[in-house]
């Protein structure tokens, strides 16, 4: 739909759809009526009129009456002005030639506003007040004093000379009466869109009693100090809003005029040079040049200021509520991330509770002999059912995390990958795939990395190789150069079609998401992947790719260790095992959790001793020696974050064993929580042997850190 605009066209009245504002048509009638009550008396008292603000009147009642109403005032102002003229004993051809004139005055000066401010005729706008002043008022006043003087000289012959000064006199007259008066009653007409802009009642009345107070004290004395008015009218300006702005104007016209006609002020102190021809013309109306100086600057600096000022009000009100709003939108927006991290935190645990009793005892069952061979591959089948349901897991957490800080630990770069590929050169193998690992420079040394980032972010490419390639090789070739790790995944699949290429990083992203698709998935692998790799310093890029296979590089920054940290690790690696059966403390409220970590224990050789709470934890902890305790985290009654403080708090020496968190609380900062009470490492469920060891071998690792840094 197109919008409507009223800019650019003539448009003789008021539509009368339009929003109704300022006073009613009579309230316009009375108020012309009172202006030309004091013009008669300015004339028939000082035999001269400063200002004719009946025209302004008029101008303002047809801007904003609409066409009927208008249209009676007009012609009611017109017959008032008639036997205003008739009263005041003006010539029989201007009896209704001054009407006319003014009434013409007032409809051209409407027509050129509509056409050049607009139908809002919002006087809030600086550059609206120049161009009614300039572009409306100006040649309106020009076009009518200059056919009342013609007609002037036509029927009083008029000399040059007197024309000339009566065409300056009337025309500064009237222009100054719609300067002041139409935009003031346009202002205060509209008065209500300053309401937020107001200032208090005790600087409002400060102000204007300053103002008025000034107007007084100079203009009831002969001195040359006009200047001395614009210091209060430009703190007017500044300080109150335009509909009391055009008051204050109002008043020190009114102030001034009067003590002017009544010969006081500096106007009235002014020199006049002779002229002749003007010998007969009063002396106020031959000093009024000077006075009309003044009001015309006054009124055209002080309203546009305030105009100005009142926009940098409105745009910073305007701002602050736009901040505010901001502000608030931020807030709901971190309270949506805290909501969805609250979300993830509690699916995450509600998932792996169950899937650790699937994995669990799907492992155990898996490590007997004497199943049938059916059940061995029955049991095979659900052990691949749970990891995949795993994998599925943590490619959602992993995706919905975002740019998560990474954390930095010494690890070995060579096993961590050979760890990581088992898995995709045994699914390889079964697709009858050719895995071919090789590593390149120092791939085997220590360094600072996040191990669980690079080995999601390596499986997240190897799984993806392997499942999309039916024939051929996946190929991974690994360089560590300096801090530079970089990981090329190659593949021989069918590649990646080029309407594809610029979402293939978008989460939820798939190449075949029909009924018909092949190969399954969430279609968040290669977006956790990025995500990882640029939380290490690194990425991902699809090097290239054809109809032959694709080429995946990862990279991430792996800095070297520390002299300290060497130390550190080579004190690891030095507390060896201990002689005697390693004797764990399981700590779980679910009875089928605590068996099954009781059984993988025991099959490495283990003693252990099961506790259902944080209660019965601490006491056992309390009454014999523990070299592993196994805490779950979620428990009635005392949960293990509460059941480790109090254990290291004890003196006895289960107070130094290794804690392992062993929970289905897997979010990062569950793992914080862990190690911020005391805890030695953190397992998220669910659980393999081959899971569950190499937790507890790093667990023991950071304990001999731990004890290290405390000796020290």
């Amino acid at each position: 739909m197109a919008a409507v605009t009223t800019r650019g066209r003539w448009r003789a009245f008021r539509h009368d759809a339009g929003l109704e504002a300022g006073p009613p048509a009579a309230g316009y009638v009375l108020l012309y009526l009172l202006c030309l009550l004091i013009g008669h008396w300015s004339a028939t008292t000082f035999q001269a009129v400063i200002v004719w603000p009946t025209n302004g009147v008029l101008l303002a009642a047809y801007l904003q009456l609409p066409r009927r109403r208008a249209a009676i005032v007009l012609a009611l102002c017109f017959g008032l002005n008639l036997v205003s003229a008739e009263l005041r004993g003006d010539a029989p051809p201007f009896v209704w030639i001054n009407p006319l004139l003014n009434l013409g005055q007032a409809v051209i000066a409407g027509l050129l506003a509509r056409r050049l401010c607009g139908a809002a005729l919002d006087m809030r706008r600086p550059r609206r007040v120049l161009l009614f002043a300039l572009g409306a008022a100006g040649p309106a006043v020009a076009a009518t004093t200059t056919i009342g003087v013609l007609l002037a000289v036509w029927f009083k012959d008029y000399s040059l000379t007197r024309a000339l000064f009566t065409w300056r006199h009337l025309f500064m007259m009237e222009m100054l009466g719609l300067l002041i008066m139409t935009p003031s009653l346009l202002l205060l007409a509209r008065a209500h869109r300053f309401r937020d802009e107001a200032s208090p009642p005790w600087e409002i009345v400060s102000v204007l009693a300053l103002t008025a107070g000034t107007f007084i004290v100079v203009f009831s004395q002969s001195s040359p100090f006009l200047f001395m008015v614009f210091p209060p009218l430009m703190l007017a300006a500044y300080r109150l809003s335009p509909p009391w702005m055009a008051i204050t104007l109002l008043a020190g016209v009114t102030i001034s005029g009067l003590m002017t006609m009544v010969g006081s002020g500096p106007v009235s102190a002014s020199t006049v040079p002779y002229v002749a021809g003007l010998e007969m013309a009063p002396l106020r109306l031959r000093q009024m040049p000077l006075y009309y100086g003044f009001l015309l600057v006054a009124a055209l600096t002080a309203l546009p200021i305030s105009a100005l000022m009142a926009e940098r009000r409105a745009n910073a009100a305007r701002l602050a509520r736009r901040t505010a709003l901001a502000l608030e939108q931020r807030r709901r927006a971190e309270e949506a991330v805290a909501a969805k991290s609250r979300f993830l935190a509690v699916m995450s645990h509600e998932m792996r509770t169950p899937l650790n009793g699937i994995s669990g005892y799907a492992d155990l069952l898996s490590r007997r002999g004497d199943l049938a061979p059916d059940a061995q591959a029955q049991v095979a089948a659900i052990r691949e059912a749970g990891g995949a349901m795993l994998l599925l897991v943590e490619d959602v957490l992993d995706a919905s995390r975002g740019q998560e800080a990474a954390e930095p630990e010494p690890i070995a770069v060579e096993p961590l990958i050979r760890e990581v590929c088992e898995s995709a050169a045994a699914a390889a193998a079964a697709k009858s795939l050719v895995f071919d690992l090789a590593f390149e420079g120092a791939a085997g040394e220590h360094r600072l990395g996040d191990r669980r980032r690079l080995g999601a972010a390596l499986r997240h490419l190897l799984s993806n190789a392997v499942k999309f390639t039916d024939s051929g090789q996946v190929r991974v070739r690994i360089s560590l150069e300096d801090e530079r790790l970089a990981i090329e995944v190659a593949d021989t699949g069918p590649g990646i079609a080029p309407s594809l290429r610029p979402s293939l990083f978008d989460i939820f992203a798939q190449g075949d998401d029909s009924l018909q698709r092949r190969h399954g998935g969430a279609g968040v692998g290669l977006s956790a992947a990025r995500l990882h790799a640029r939380a290490m310093g690194g990425d991902v890029v699809l090097s290239e790719t054809s109809a032959g296979g694709s080429v995946f590089i990862l990279t991430a920054r792996l800095a070297r260790l520390s002299e300290a940290q060497a130390l550190r690790l080579e004190a690891e690696e030095e507390a060896g095992a201990v002689d005697r059966p390693l004797r764990a403390l399981i700590v779980d409220d679910h009875p089928a959790n605590r068996r099954m970590l009781r059984i993988m224990m025991e099959a490495a050789g283990a003693q252990a001793v099961e506790a259902v709470d944080g209660y019965e934890a601490v006491d056992k902890a309390a009454s014999g020696a523990f070299d592993l305790i196994l805490m779950d985290v979620r428990m009635p009654r005392l949960d293990g974050l509460e059941a480790t403080r109090r254990i290291r708090r004890q003196t006895g020496p289960s107070s130094a064993a290794v804690i392992l968190a062993v929970t289905a609380d897997a979010m990062p900062e569950d793992a914080a929580r862990c190690l911020a009470a005391g805890m030695d490492g953190h397992l998220a469920k669910p659980l393999t042997h081959e899971r569950l060891f190499a937790a507890v071998e790093q667990a023991f690792r950071a304990a001999a850190v731990r004890a290290s840094a405390d000796a020290a």
